[in-house]
């Protein structure tokens, strides 16, 4: 055999993968089109707050889209006029307390609750799993006049009161998110612990809590996000009593009679009550993007 026959002819890709190259190229360039003009579409609304906060409540008015340039420049003084005349330092550390008692308490109780339903197996487990997964059926435009009624005959109109009806109201989504997630964790791993000598309360705590870190991590965000935000359940239950003010309501209060809004403290007072939940969320991500990985290498 001659060394030309015998030498390593180079390998070309087949006419269809290089047919299709083009095709994913360009559907690659539209996804990314795509998805920039969605980030845009988020991203807009949050610099009109921002620039228009450093603007004078006229110019908010006759040019919103501009520049706080000159003139238009109010410089911190909305800053000083929200912080000042509406209690808001007040209202930032009430919403802080509800926020983070009714995600401590949700993260804590219904963690247990969905493993407990999940492990158990009988009828009446069955049928609290249905009843928190058929609960988030109803809208809370339903019963948020009798919760309000409720909450006042029980004393729950106070920021304690809050942390109760939060867990009430966000309970059936975490269940059923936590639900979903032990279900596919093995019985193997549970049993090995038993075998080692450790209780019920053990075991959980030590061994199936520390796996449910992703989608505790995911509950806590989007009850973060609820609650740090929500404007009518707090309007409903303590919006009436003036030493319990969240920072949705102190905004709203912003509003004058006869429609007179003072919009350059709103957007300023907006502005405040965004940074901490978009600075909670970037910090939060990086932990769901760690235990997305870690379960993918486990697996």
């Amino acid at each position: 055999m001659s060394a030309a026959s015998t030498a390593v002819r180079p390998t070309t890709a087949p006419a269809g993968a290089r047919a299709a190259e083009p095709r994913r190229s360009v559907g690659r360039s539209i996804t990314t089109a795509l998805l920039a003009i969605l980030s845009l579409v988020w991203l807009v609304p949050l610099v009109f707050i921002l620039i228009n906060s450093f603007k004078g409540r006229f110019y908010i008015s006759d040019s919103p889209f501009s520049l706080p340039m000159g003139e238009r420049f109010s410089g911190f003084t909305n800053y000083a006029s929200g912080l000042k005349l509406n209690g808001f330092a007040q209202a930032i550390g009430w919403s802080l307390f509800i926020t983070v008692g009714s995600v401590a308490v949700i993260l804590l109780l219904t963690a247990m609750t969905a493993y407990y339903i999940t492990r158990v197996k009988t009828w009446w487990t069955s049928v609290i799993y249905y009843v928190f997964a058929f609960s988030m059926i109803a809208p809370f435009q339903l019963v948020m006049f009798p919760t309000s009624k409720v909450a006042d005959m029980l004393g729950l109109a106070t920021p304690w009161g809050m942390i109760v009806l939060y867990l009430g109201f966000g309970g059936a989504l975490s269940v059923f998110l936590f639900a979903g997630f032990i279900k596919s964790i093995p019985m193997e791993i549970e049993e090995a612990a038993y075998m080692d000598g450790c209780s019920p309360l053990q075991t959980y705590f030590r061994v199936v809590m520390p796996l449910l870190k992703p989608t505790a991590v995911t509950v806590a965000i989007l009850n973060t996000m609820w609650v740090w935000n929500d404007y009518l359940l707090p309007y409903l239950v303590i919006g009436h009593d003036e030493n319990y003010k969240t920072i949705p309501i102190v905004i709203q209060a912003l509003t004058g009679s006869n429609g007179n809004k003072d919009l350059g403290a709103q957007m300023a007072m907006l502005v405040l009550a965004i940074i901490p939940i978009v600075a909670f969320y970037l910090v939060s991500q990086k932990h769901i993007i760690e235990g997305v990985a870690a379960g993918a290498v486990k697996g």
